[in-house]
């Protein structure tokens, strides 16, 4: 089969680059700089509710930095809480872009609270967003990818997760859901070519961060020092590498040994 019939385009659907400190930032700025495209996906009306508030400013220079590159890149809004966003943005993508050949999950919705005063709304927000939007991108994105041998080097899945559940009950439970989820893609989605991992960074300083809780994370890491966004996406980097095309079906820690 000629180079030209197959998918040679490296087209990344990267959810939750709202923010410059996000860890989807770090992921895009290491894809870019690897020869990705990029579709990236933001959301104006959780990033406002949360302490970080919004900063309109953000998503604009992330982009310049990204085309400086070289790399296309391609920004949707997409409310994610809505069942009906994830098929719609893929293909948004694909008549924008191109078919994507990488999908990374690195939005989230999180909202502290505990077992006792966590409300059925609040539950249903974080499933809807964390998990069932997840499911749903994962399934608009194994429709809309060619047979695997057009591939040049397969299909990629990454998920960002965490293990923190502790008066973060319905963040920390929808995340477990998530693994779950990941980790069946590597063996359901294996026939088409796709690798699928889920990466629990440990904690990154995004700006949820307060003085207190950042000197406790640094003084548990044995690095003595917190990751960055950065740390985060060379790892997505490696994972979405030809190096990277035999993990699969694995829920990988890269926190520099916060967990240890």
């Amino acid at each position: 089969m000629s180079k030209e019939t197959r998918m040679s385009k490296k087209i990344c659907l990267l959810t939750g680059a709202g923010r410059t400190n996000s860890i989807a930032n770090g992921i895009a700025h290491e894809l870019a700089g690897d020869g990705w495209d990029l579709a990236l996906t933001t959301w104006d009306g959780y990033d406002a509710a949360m302490p970080w508030g919004l900063k309109a400013v953000d998503v604009g220079s992330l982009v310049g930095e990204l085309e400086a590159t070289g790399a296309r890149v391609a920004v949707y809004p997409a409310d994610l809480a809505d069942p009906g966003t994830p098929a719609r943005l893929l293909g948004a993508v694909n008549d924008d872009l191109g078919p994507v050949t990488a999908l990374v999950l690195s939005h989230s919705h999180s909202v502290d609270s505990s077992i006792l005063d966590t409300t059925l709304e609040s539950w249903d927000a974080h499933y809807a967003v964390n998990v069932r939007a997840a499911w749903l991108a994962i399934k608009a994105f194994a429709e809309q990818l060619p047979p695997a041998d057009r591939l040049d080097d397969g299909a990629r899945i990454v998920a960002l997760t965490s293990d923190h559940v502790v008066h973060n009950l319905p963040y920390g439970s929808s995340k477990g859901a998530l693994d779950r989820l990941v980790v069946a893609a590597a063996r359901e989605l294996g026939h088409l070519g796709v690798s699928s991992n889920v990466l629990n960074p440990g904690p990154i300083d995004t700006g949820w961060m307060d003085d207190a809780i950042r000197a406790s994370g640094i003084e548990r890491q044995p690095t003595g020092r917190l990751g960055t966004p950065a740390d985060i996406g060379r790892v997505v980097r490696f994972l979405l590498s030809p190096e990277g095309r035999w993990i699969s079906g694995q829920l990988l820690k890269a926190d520099g040994g916060f967990s240890v």
